[in-house]
């Protein structure tokens, strides 16, 4: 019972999904009035194709302890902004996707209790890399604890590898985790 009744949730959210990025392109109408649409950046789509629910491992450069982690990517804002939800090893933080000008602009809101922006370094079919936006951000080694940059490659369309750059205490560590798509 509880196989089938989870199994049916994955469907369900899979659906969900799917139509999100299938009306992707459709007319957002709020009330009567018509959304204006605009031209998604290529790191956008690069983004959008992750919609979905990512589960693996992580190891923690710092200390070489594995957690579980989970990411799940939703497209919201009437096809505006994507959101992800992290968790990893237990802890949940959000990071906002959204276009400006024609260039991915990222949030990241930390369970380091920081909020580092950060620019576009790297868009391909494969990977996807974001570094720290010193322009966009006030943080620094020497005072803060922050991510630094993001670095995501696509081994196939259900796994792929995260990596990131946290400095902590003015120390960079390197956590890497290795994430198969759920849904």
């Amino acid at each position: 019972m509880k196989l089938l009744k989870r199994t049916t949730t994955l469907i369900i959210t899979m659906l969900i999904s799917f139509s999100a990025i299938a009306n992707h392109h459709e007319p957002v109408v709020i009330g009567e009035v018509e959304m204006a649409e605009d031209t998604k950046s290529a790191a956008f789509n690069q983004i959008l194709k992750k919609i979905g629910k990512w589960e693996g491992k992580m190891t923690q450069g710092l200390t070489g302890a594995v957690f579980d982690v989970s990411y799940e990517w939703k497209l919201t804002s009437g096809g505006n902004t994507i959101t992800e939800t992290i968790i990893e090893d237990g802890v949940e933080m959000l990071t906002t996707y959204s276009d400006k000008d024609g260039e991915l602009v990222i949030k990241h809101y930390c369970a380091l209790g920081t909020e580092p922006v950060f620019k576009v370094s790297e868009a391909s079919d494969s990977v996807v890399a974001i570094n720290l936006d010193k322009s966009a951000s006030d943080l620094h080694v020497d005072h803060h604890s922050f991510v630094d940059s993001m670095k995501w490659t696509m081994n196939s369309k259900n796994t792929m590898i995260f990596e990131n750059v946290v400095n902590l205490d003015g120390e960079p560590t390197n956590n890497k985790a290795k994430l198969k798509k759920v849904y």
